[in-house]
């Protein structure tokens, strides 16, 4: 069997937190629902509509990996797109393909939990935007 083709699975943006609710409030008004994670081990409050294809995170206080490249970004260029996440089979194969165009690995996670199994790798800009490639066993 072919693996599936790589896909635009969600979308990131990286707001402060004074203003995380307020836009969830207005993605709500669209139609998303958030489920919420505090993710303290990388310094990140997470809101995440996985089927409907968006994320919006803001740095907390505590230190972690992702809250000061959060807070850099936020600071460099205000509230926005911080990455487009990519669903593929596996995320080695798609990092050495854009490695070939100068992305790097600026993160990198695996969680698992019941029943679930998920790895993430976010890479630097290319032509100005940040790729996270997803690999997961959930749908």
């Amino acid at each position: 069997m072919t693996p599936p083709r790589p896909h635009v699975h969600h979308v990131v943006l990286c707001v402060h937190r004074a203003t995380q609710d307020e836009a969830a409030s207005y993605y709500r008004d669209l139609g998303f629902e958030f489920a919420q994670f505090e993710l303290d081990d990388v310094g990140l409050r997470v809101l995440l509509d996985w089927d409907g294809g968006m994320e919006i995170i803001s740095p907390t206080d505590d230190a972690g990996p992702e809250a000061e490249h959060a807070r850099q970004f936020l600071e460099e260029r205000g509230e926005g797109v911080y990455s487009v996440v990519v669903r593929s089979a596996d995320v080695e194969g798609p990092r050495s393909l854009a490695a070939r165009s100068g992305a790097r690995p600026e993160f990198e996670q695996h969680r698992e939990g019941e029943g679930y199994w998920l790895d993430e790798v976010r890479l630097s800009p290319v032509h100005g935007v940040s790729v996270t490639l997803l690999a997961t066993d959930l749908p």
